[in-house]
């Protein structure tokens, strides 16, 4: 195991999308960055739609080009069909924003990180694969290095001015300093795969995100249309539903719920599954604090919120964007502080919220998009922002009311048991 050196500007821990982005933008202001892997080579992973705000990181990392080349499909809205199958009208992101941005992708995630992990190599990040991080070293109370280790050799201390735990769900950071709250409200688990062949739609709809609910609204499943008549699919519901109280190996339940969702089940007929059945469990999380002195928290090592409107790649660029900006300003500084290098948390952390609180709609069994429309029409402008990702570009403040006030009406509803 050879590093370039032994001490670093910033140590970045983990090469998905937050660490990529992080380091890239870091290693483009002149700093010396070492990006370290865990993986050997590209993996896959879930989280195959991107929002269309992921396109202002792009620009600025330098990959808009290569996305605009690449072979992935491309996304220009998401549909939702409701417990009774029925199907409502397409959310077209160019409808309300007639600028490219409004267009993004469905990537098969080994080839999509592995195009950021090139990028941050050629932007002069030091990229280094195999590398499992051991531990934080601290003098006090700050980050002053990491302690690392690979296939075969002992373990490296290596030095830093700044620490970027981006190790996804991992969380190696929050975990070890016990930061981590999970959200008590969205305890899920996911069962996931892909299919060849079987319907897909035509024209501009071919590349769309679809969102189905089950028959009695227990769970949902998304669709995601990928290259070479691939389509990923995957069910999502409360861990006690979908996991607890069955002993049903994963494939044996995903095929009970399939048959809960027949809308899907037709799109489904003559495919073939083309993957032995996954699972994870997709618990929402948040750290207490998400900076310390000499170290700062990225991706999903920083939080996790549902799935659902395909929030995870967007938030982990954004986040690994808005640390390094942190980053750069407090190395410029010479202000390594918790408050400086945590800067642009509160900002991040107001935007997550916006898109939790859509999260918590999707989830209440009295929420109905058409509903809520038809009572706020003035809010779908920003309903179109929220599912195109554009909480940090935008306040948001009227739907946001609107969802806050809808939820407090529902909750002070009787139940049918006392009505």
């Amino acid at each position: 195991m050879s590093f370039s050196s032994d001490s670093y500007d910033v140590i970045v821990a983990g090469g998905g999308p937050a660490g990529a982005a992080a380091a890239t933008l870091v290693a483009q202001r002149g700093h010396r960055v070492l990006l370290l892997e865990r993986s050997t080579g590209p993996q896959f992973k879930v989280g195959e739609s991107l929002m269309p705000a992921t396109y202002w990181v792009f620009e600025r990392l330098g990959v808009l080009d290569w996305m605009k080349a690449s072979h992935f499909p491309k996304k220009y809205s998401v549909q939702f069909f409701s417990s009774d199958g029925k199907a409502s009208t397409p959310f077209y992101f160019r409808d309300h924003d007639p600028h490219e941005n409004s267009q993004t992708w469905q990537v098969l995630r080994s080839e999509f990180d592995q195009m950021l992990l090139d990028n941050a190599e050629a932007s002069g990040v030091e990229v280094r694969r195999g590398i499992t991080l051991r531990d934080l070293l601290f003098e006090g109370e700050r980050a002053v290095g990491a302690r690392v280790v690979a296939d075969g050799s002992g373990p490296v201390d290596l030095g830093c001015r700044v620490f970027i735990d981006a190790t996804g769900q991992r969380a190696f950071l929050a975990g070890k300093l016990g930061l981590l709250e999970i959200e008590s409200r969205l305890k899920n688990a996911a069962f996931f795969t892909h299919f060849q062949g079987g319907h897909r739609d035509q024209g501009i709809d071919e590349g769309a995100t679809i969102i189905l609910h089950t028959d009695e609204r227990k769970s949902w499943f998304w669709s995601i249309p990928l290259p070479n008549d691939m389509v990923s699919i995957g069910v999502v519901g409360d861990i006690g539903h979908l996991i607890l109280g069955r002993s049903r190996d994963p494939q044996t339940v995903f095929e009970e719920e399939l048959a809960r969702c027949p809308a899907l089940a037709a799109r489904l007929e003559g495919a073939e599954q083309k993957m032995v059945m996954k699972a994870t469990r997709d618990f929402s999380y948040s750290p207490s604090v998400g900076a310390g002195d000499g170290w700062v928290l990225a991706g999903d090592a920083g939080g996790f919120i549902d799935p659902v409107y395909s929030t995870g790649v967007y938030l982990a660029l954004k986040s690994g964007e808005m640390a390094a900006d942190s980053v750069c300003e407090g190395l410029a500084a010479s202000d390594l502080s918790a408050k400086r290098l945590g800067a642009h948390v509160e900002r991040y952390r107001h935007g997550v919220q916006a898109m939790r609180q859509l999260v918590y709609a999707f989830y209440d069994p009295g929420f109905s998009f058409a509903r809520f429309l038809t009572k706020h029409p003035d809010c779908k402008g920003e309903l179109v922002d929220l599912l195109v990702g554009n909480v940090y570009r935008k306040p948001l403040d009227r739907i946001r009311a609107a969802l806050a006030e809808e939820a407090r009406l529902r909750e002070a509803e009787p139940s049918p048991a006392l009505a």
